[in-house]
């Protein structure tokens, strides 16, 4: 006997999951340092078995929403919208969770507010209480965002006045705009795809990893998904020039987004590739040189774009290259150093190769394409974190053709949906086994919930 679910049901145990994530972040999340626990004492514990608890729970939901959704009676994406505000809702005044990202963008605003030039230094140039904030192995890094994103946050810093609280519940609604955005986008991205705009809300809007970690995470990637996917709509009607002004802004939060340009000039090659070119580039450049001068930052970014990276990531190139300098320094070799800058540019070449293999491929299908080609991005890039799988993500929800790969895609995202521990720090044994704990609660209470549900149904059938 199947588990009897319906969109209330789903609903409540998501709510239930994101209300788990929220208290228990009130101790085991990306706290302010004045308000850090020990991660040793017993608080600490509670709060990360209560998260992890809470990430099942919300998996859990979503899994069953995915049922729904494929049943004889799917919800419309209006209820699947009430879905996602009451899930997102306990989230919206919880500490920052999985990440302490936000902390940088408060501090890289408050230096444009002060006239720091944000490309040239970090945060530890600003001082202060916001730089000791931020994570140490970025407080000397240079930002490695575009100025459209830094001028939101310039401008919310001069709101907030440098107000931690202020700053952290300015910078999650701006994250919820870019949310908001983005379910916007989806349906509509999806009928003109040919795709269930139900399954696309679901696998593209209501994922865990849009809950986790633009929402409670609170990271820009919002904004720059949310231009992009109503810049995509706009170049797909005949709004072309306004199209590649949204796409350009959204690149211009974060630089990936720019491969959207490649999309318009698929979806205008009926009116001739080369003047397709010329008007996307034209536009895209006038948008960048008006949008620069009015952040007033100058273009360091471009050159922030080789912003470093944590020597810790766990992106593919990087792994390979720790492991490969390991053995040649292990073999006396003087070549060590180079192990990982040269697999970093091994990964940029398979991203090309491989973003043109995609796009001579599927021409016909641009923005499936795209999305394919930021999910390359993400996974042969420099660096890698749990959020970066939302680039494609989005858009292969809202363009996939074939159920087998919004499935494949739906598992991946629920094993990173557990990658990242919810202070953003990396993790020691205890820890691990305080999260696997809590998420084993969770599949026991599940379970029981199962048993429970299929009793009467088995007692009336004996």
């Amino acid at each position: 006997m199947a588990f009897p679910v319906d969109l209330r049901r789903c609903q409540a145990l998501g709510l239930a999951g994101t209300a788990f994530l929220a208290l228990g972040g009130e101790t085991a999340g990306a706290l302010p340092v004045a308000d850090l626990v020990s991660p040793e004492s017993g608080r600490a514990a509670l709060g990360l078995v209560g998260v992890y608890f809470g990430v099942v729970l919300l998996i859990a939901a979503w899994a069953l929403l995915g049922r729904v959704i494929r049943g004889p009676e799917p919800p419309t994406p209006r209820a699947l919208l009430l879905v996602l505000a009451v899930w997102a809702a306990p989230l919206l005044l919880a500490p920052p969770l999985f990440s302490r990202d936000v902390y940088s963008y408060l501090a890289q605003g408050a230096m444009v507010d002060a006239h720091i030039d944000v490309y040239a230094h970090g945060p530890a140039q600003l001082g202060g209480p916001l730089a000791n904030e931020v994570a140490p192995v970025w407080r000397d890094t240079a930002a490695p965002y575009g100025p459209v994103f830094l001028v939101v946050a310039s401008a919310l810093s001069g709101l907030t006045r440098g107000q931690l609280p202020a700053g952290l519940l300015g910078m999650r609604l701006v994250a919820l705009l870019g949310v908001a955005l983005m379910a916007a986008a989806l349906p509509r991205l999806a009928r003109q795809c040919g795709a269930d705009p139900a399954a696309a809300l679901w696998l593209g809007a209501l994922n865990p990893l849009v809950l986790l970690h633009l929402v409670a995470g609170a990271h820009n990637d919002a904004i720059m998904l949310g231009l992009l996917g109503v810049g995509l709509l706009a170049a797909r009607g005949r709004l072309h020039l306004l199209g590649v002004v949204l796409i350009t802004l959204a690149a211009l939060v974060k630089a990936p987004a720019a491969l959207g340009l490649l999309a318009v000039v698929a979806l205008r090659r009926h009116a001739g590739v080369v003047r397709a070119v010329a008007t996307t580039a034209a536009a895209a450049l006038a948008t960048t040189v008006v949008a620069t001068a009015i952040a007033g930052t100058g273009y360091g970014w471009v050159a922030a774009l080789k912003t470093p990276i944590s020597p810790h990531n766990w992106s593919p190139t990087s792994v390979l290259g720790r492991i490969t300098g390991r053995l040649l320094d292990h073999l006396g070799s003087g070549l060590a150093p180079l192990a990982t800058p040269v697999w970093h540019a091994a990964g940029l070449l398979a991203t090309t190769i491989a973003v043109l293999f995609i796009w001579l491929r599927l021409r016909p299908a641009p923005v499936y394409a795209l999305g394919l080609s930021l999910a390359v991005v993400a996974v042969l890039g420099p660096a890698i974190r749990p959020w970066y799988a939302l680039w494609g993500l989005f858009l292969i929800a809202a363009a996939a053709p074939s159920t087998f790969v919004r499935h494949r895609v739906a598992a991946a995202t629920a094993v990173l949906a557990l990658a990242v521990l919810p202070s953003g720090g990396p993790p020691d044994l205890a820890q691990v086994l305080l999260a696997v704990s809590g998420g084993a609660l969770a599949v026991v209470v599940l379970w029981q919930a199962h048993q429970a549900a299929q009793a009467p149904v088995l007692g009336r059938t004996a």
